[in-house]
């Protein structure tokens, strides 16, 4: 089971850099894309006070972390 879902979007070069931080530290997780996922723009507009913010990182335990470096993510997971 991933450790974390990653909303994105394709086009979005902060979500193509996170994503290729998480493979290199091997950190398991579930991309979303919010284009295509029905509801998922609607979930990031909520955690994000309306605004479409991405990536948005949404952890096991229902907490989020919006646009964050790999160090606040690992950081998260061993907390």
């Amino acid at each position: 089971m991933a450790a974390l879902t990653m909303y994105s979007t394709p086009w979005c070069g902060y979500c193509h850099r996170l994503k290729g931080q998480l493979k290199r530290a091997g950190i398991e997780f579930t991309e979303i894309d919010i284009e295509q996922v029905p509801g998922a723009a609607e979930l990031v507009e909520k955690i994000n006070n309306g605004n479409q913010t991405v990536p948005t990182v949404v952890f096991a335990d229902g907490s989020a972390l919006t646009n964050p470096s790999l160090a606040q993510v690992a950081e998260k997971l061993v907390a």
